[in-house]
């Protein structure tokens, strides 16, 4: 791969579109927040996911091998929170959540690591290792038999989501839960180990200790146990810019004191009817709920890419019908386009010059949808240029004919494109 590169993407760490050049040239580290599974994963999560699939697709579309982790979040405050009330051990509450999550990715096709998916629960070792180093580093230190991260010794803290340092309070503060609902920002130091914990089920014995490791180590656990301690990309939803991702991001630089990610993304919130989808909240739908109204996994899932994923999408069911009949239209075209189609009237003038300009129209497949997704992903864009030059080879096809070679290099073309999109010849 070029050193250059045409492919731009928006980076949150900067506030700007960058050309995206990963380290190694031709292989690309990518890094996508998984879910938490101590409840099932709502339509906005798997927009969130979604996002990330298309990322993935079109970086290995654009010859990329890309190294991608994802995790699983099983425990965390909340997860025990819910296994108490309950009364389920972790592996009780999160396997079912686990087995829906990986069914209705296979369904939507979300292509996921064919490897290991890490687990907090099986990375317990690579935090304690983590933490270990990051009290050598004089970034972490112990107070009342937990181990906190001082944000003050790491330079450059609060970068991501741009905080403002001057807010920083002059007392020290130490901030013991894993996440605080409704409080975006902790200013100051966070929990990186729980310890003097019983031995409830919740706990490990390790060097530091019986306890376990904080939210905010987990995924530089998981991350470095499966990508190591540099990667190119990191993914999730616009809430991981609070907090989560500038931890992360200072968790693994105090470990290594080098830069641990350039480009960081984030897509934008999924709306239902108007109002934020929350688990908190009660206003939820999950893919399954369509499944059952008779949707189909693609069209569910065309309904969730079309469009840009850095801007908000209100989801409605007059918005759910109107997608599912745009991808009903592309697909039909796609029918039309990739069969032979004989001329309404033979015409003697110029053929070969007509062949040779219907040739240039079918080569604008692959050239407007690689504009339009180097463009920082802009999907919405793409899918509709690319039905308007299919509906341009419809309209000269019944003046001129398409022949089966023409045809042959048509259905190449949109397969190459629906190696990203995953909804023209699926199902």
């Amino acid at each position: 791969m070029p050193q250059t590169s045409t492919l731009t993407f928006h980076n949150t760490f900067t506030r700007r579109r960058e050309a995206f050049v990963p380290r190694t040239p031709d292989t690309v580290r990518l890094f996508t927040c998984g879910p938490s599974v101590y409840r099932r994963q709502h339509l906005g999560n798997y927009r969130t996911f979604l996002f990330e699939d298309v990322l993935q697709r079109y970086l290995e579309y654009r010859g990329y091998d890309v190294q991608r982790g994802i995790n699983f979040t099983d425990v965390e405050d909340k997860a025990i929170e819910e296994a108490r009330e309950h009364g389920e051990t972790l592996t009780e509450l999160t396997q079912p959540v686990i087995d829906e999550f990986l069914d209705s990715a296979r369904k939507l096709g979300i292509k996921l690591p064919e490897g290991e998916i890490p687990r907090a629960t099986t990375s317990v070792e690579e935090a304690v290792g983590i933490i270990e180093t990051l009290v050598e580093r004089g970034h972490a230190y112990h107070h009342d038999g937990n181990v906190y991260y001082d944000p003050l010794t790491f330079e450059g803290f609060g970068e991501v989501f741009g905080l403002d340092m001057s807010r920083w309070p002059k007392r020290r503060y130490r901030f013991s839960r894993d996440t605080y609902e409704g409080l975006r920002w902790n200013l100051g130091d966070f929990i990186l180990w729980h310890g003097n914990l019983d031995d409830d089920g919740f706990s490990w014995n390790t060097r530091l200790g019986r306890g376990r490791p904080a939210w905010n180590v987990q995924d530089p656990a998981m991350i470095s146990r499966v990508l190591g301690y540099e990667i190119d990309i990191h993914c999730g939803g616009i809430d991981n810019v609070y907090r989560h991702h500038d931890y992360n991001r200072a968790v693994m630089e105090g470990v290594t004191g080098t830069e641990f990610c350039h480009y960081w993304m984030h897509g934008e919130h999924l709306l239902l009817e108007g109002r934020k989808m929350s688990k908190s909240t009660g206003n939820v739908i999950y893919p399954t709920d369509l499944f059952e109204r008779g949707y189909s996994p693609e069209s569910v899932r065309f309904a969730l890419i079309y469009g840009h994923y850095r801007k908000r999408l209100n989801m409605t069911d007059k918005r759910l019908e109107e997608r599912s009949a745009t991808l009903e239209k592309l697909r039909d075209l796609a029918t039309r386009t990739t069969s032979p189609i004989r001329a309404a009237t033979a015409r003697a003038a110029r053929p070969e010059s007509e062949s040779n300009r219907s040739d240039r129209i079918i080569e604008e497949i692959p050239r407007q949808f690689t504009l339009n997704m180097d463009n920082d992903l802009q999907l919405g864009r793409a899918v509709d240029d690319l039905m308007g030059v299919l509906e341009h080879i419809v309209r000269r096809g019944k003046t001129y004919g398409l022949s089966a070679d023409q045809a042959a290099r048509v259905r190449t073309h949109l397969t190459a494109v629906d190696s990203v999109l995953g909804v023209i010849f699926a199902g």
